[in-house]
């Protein structure tokens, strides 16, 4: 059982939650043009958004890079 405690919404197993999310997702085969109605929809937001296209593309890249060296973690096998 994942609800704890009688209360509504309290996850117990959280590692049992992804599971059961993965398999779900394992299960469902890949579906190309619904994908992609998806990425033209959140696209066709961005632009009425003024977001896409992008004036400078390159805006910014310097605390993207700042940012990804903070969090960069090394992995040793």
């Amino acid at each position: 059982m994942i609800v704890a405690g009688g209360e509504e919404g309290m996850i117990r197993d959280p590692a049992l939650l992804m599971e059961f999310e993965n398999a779900q997702v394992r299960a469902q085969k890949p579906d190309y043009h619904r994908n992609l109605e998806i990425f033209e929809a959140l696209y066709s937001e961005a632009a009425a958004l003024g977001i896409f296209p992008l004036t400078d593309p390159l805006e910014g890249i310097e605390i993207d890079i700042r940012l990804a060296k903070a969090i960069h973690v090394q992995r040793t096998a």
